[in-house]
């Protein structure tokens, strides 16, 4: 199992990637947030030399194919093949409304999108005509002057967020990784993520070998209580944030929380926000979220996920000190191996 965390820092990317790798990690990856998604991953690409990149994730649908290709084709040559393309949906209300783009049938969309990329990438790769006429984007021209040519480490894997089953069936049906959405719990994901996962890969009869499976997972961590308390109020917040989105209702569901997501959302709508994360109480934190010291933490994160993945990403949304990342670090290596 392979451990991945955030690359939080925007001008500092190249000094924090560095920071990862120093400390361990895999892998480092980059939210669609306040800045772009792919810059800092340019500046983290030329810092590093084994340290592998990853959006999670960029957002799909307001951005066209070709656009796509060249970012994900330049970070797999920067990196020398340690770039994966992480991409997602976002929701509705944010890709209509804040992005102007258009969202209907987001299952049949991202299906395309991978398509196109795919196609984008053998005609680069070949040298063949391109020749892809999909239902929401056509590319049926590539002149010399616009095509890359062979990358020497290969086309960039495709990796799909993943929360509802049927995006995490498209995943294991087409995509060469699925990011197992963060905002979850043990009970959702072996009942009906694991499932959905079966069900891609026999649509697609595919060898569970040809699907990387990354749990993202929020980590509530400290190396002593006023760490903890620190890290509690942080992830309160965002578990808060989460919960308010109809889409990710049915984890709450699951758990028998689902009245919990009307009630976030009506305080969200009216600018109650500072009142959101005090619904959030202990049992919810701590199933939601792995808990603890690095070792407690490390635990509930295996706890979760067992030997059905082959990452695990995560993520701290508060202030968290190097050395108890490089804890954390050590605690899910050690957790891994049985050491």
């Amino acid at each position: 199992m392979k451990i991945d965390t955030q690359l939080a820092g925007f001008e500092t990317a190249a000094k924090d990637a560095r920071r990862l790798e120093r400390l361990g990690l895999d892998g480092a990856f980059t939210f669609e947030g306040p800045h772009d998604v792919f810059t800092p991953l340019i500046l983290a690409a030329e810092a590093t030399t084994t340290l592998e990149l990853l959006t999670n994730v960029a957002i799909a649908f307001p951005r066209n194919p070709v656009q796509l290709a060249h970012q994900a084709y330049d970070l797999q040559l920067l990196s020398k093949g340690r770039f994966t393309l992480g991409l997602g949906t976002q929701i509705k209300a944010q890709i209509e409304k804040r992005y102007g783009a258009e969202f209907e049938r987001p299952v049949a969309r991202m299906r395309e999108k991978v398509a196109a990329l795919r196609a984008i990438f053998g005609s680069w790769e070949t040298g063949e005509r391109l020749d892809f006429r999909g239902e929401f984007s056509s590319h049926t021209l590539m002149p010399p002057t616009f095509n890359p040519g062979p990358n020497p480490y290969g086309a960039p894997p495709i990796a799909l967020g993943g929360l509802g089953p049927q995006m995490v069936r498209l995943a294991a049906e087409v995509a060469d990784g699925l990011l197992v959405m963060p905002f979850n719990t043990t009970t959702h994901f072996r009942d009906r993520t694991l499932p959905a996962i079966e069900q891609g890969l026999t649509r697609g009869h595919r060898a569970r070998s040809a699907l990387q499976v990354t749990a993202e997972v929020i980590v509530c961590c400290g190396r002593d209580e006023a760490e903890i308390e620190a890290a509690r109020t942080g992830v309160r917040f965002l578990l808060a944030f989460y919960a308010s989105t109809p889409a990710y209702r049915p984890v709450l569901e699951v758990e028998g929380w689902q009245d919990l997501q009307p009630e976030l959302n009506a305080l969200s709508k009216a600018g109650r926000w500072a009142e959101m994360p005090a619904l959030i109480d202990d049992a919810m934190l701590s199933t939601l979220a792995a808990v603890g010291t690095p070792e407690e933490a490390a635990a509930a994160v295996i706890d979760r996920f067992g030997s059905h993945v082959d990452r695990v990403a995560f993520y701290t949304p508060y202030r968290v000190a190097e050395e108890t990342v490089g804890e954390i670090v050590d605690a899910l290596k050690a957790a891994v191996t049985g050491a």
